[in-house]
């Protein structure tokens, strides 16, 4: 599509028309996604109780294999105590390594003439089209 010589103005229109279509495909498709989700939620939970009560971990059968697992969630309600002990007991491989983006962002810009060794900056230029009211 060549559009170096179409008016900004019909280039606004067209972009909005195309998002507009785009968000109204994903919000019809993000729809059936939630209903086959409720459907396979309740499938698993049935298979579940079933594997619970037969007293078993899995089932095979012609179709596939189904099969139940723990899934675990770690969290800290005390970031200081964490800390605490993640250092005194030398295990900082509990912890990921980034950069909170928006915090490092405002740290930048409200200290112009700090910047942490090593630290990497990708910045591009980008495109934002609102809509008129």
């Amino acid at each position: 599509m060549e559009t170096s010589n179409v008016p900004v103005e019909k280039l606004v229109a067209t972009y909005i028309k195309i998002r507009d279509t785009r968000d109204e495909i994903r919000r019809e498709a993000d729809a059936r996604v939630a209903e086959l989700q409720s459907e396979l939620d309740v499938i698993g939970s049935t298979l579940l109780e079933q594997f619970k009560e037969q007293g078993i971990d899995s089932a095979k059968t012609p179709f596939g294999t189904a099969y139940r697992t723990v899934k675990s969630r770690y969290w800290t309600n005390d970031w200081d105590k964490m800390y605490s002990f993640i250092h005194d007991n030398d295990a900082y491989e509990l912890l990921e390594r980034r950069i909170h983006q928006s915090n490092m962002k405002q740290f930048l810009e409200e200290n112009p003439d700090l910047h942490p060794q090593g630290l990497n900056v990708d910045s591009e230029y980008s495109v934002i089209v609102r809509r008129s009211k």
